[in-house]
């Protein structure tokens, strides 16, 4: 039952489902996740976290960076369920469309190269 709860808590934020949404797309670090939505660093690093934990995301850390990208769901069938439907939900939502439209021009040199 407690994997259901976290998962189910970790999506209750529209925050975190625009990221789980903006990581169908790419793999992203914290700093090109924060200059999406526009929240502090800080911020999005616990919104990561909560998606972590509950076993929708994971990260990597590569050099420098720890780049973050959709979990497989192998820690949790409900994860794995909710990401599935994710796929195909929220689409048309006019939020979305226009978070994912952004995200070609955001990267991590550009935000570091100001």
């Amino acid at each position: 039952m407690q994997d259901f709860v976290n998962v189910m808590k970790a999506l209750s934020d529209p925050n975190r489902v625009k990221i789980v949404k903006m990581l169908q797309r790419k793999v992203l670090c914290v700093c090109e996740i924060h200059e999406a939505l526009g929240i502090a660093q800080s911020s999005a690093s616990k919104h990561l976290r909560i998606l972590e934990e509950a076993g929708l995301v994971r990260r990597r850390k590569e050099g420098l960076w720890v780049n973050y990208k959709l979990a497989d769901g192998a820690q949790s069938p409900y994860a794995a369920n909710l990401l599935g439907n994710l796929r195909h939900w929220l689409e048309q939502d006019t939020e979305i469309e226009r978070l994912v439209a952004k995200l070609p021009e955001i990267n991590r040199e550009n935000i570091y190269g100001r």
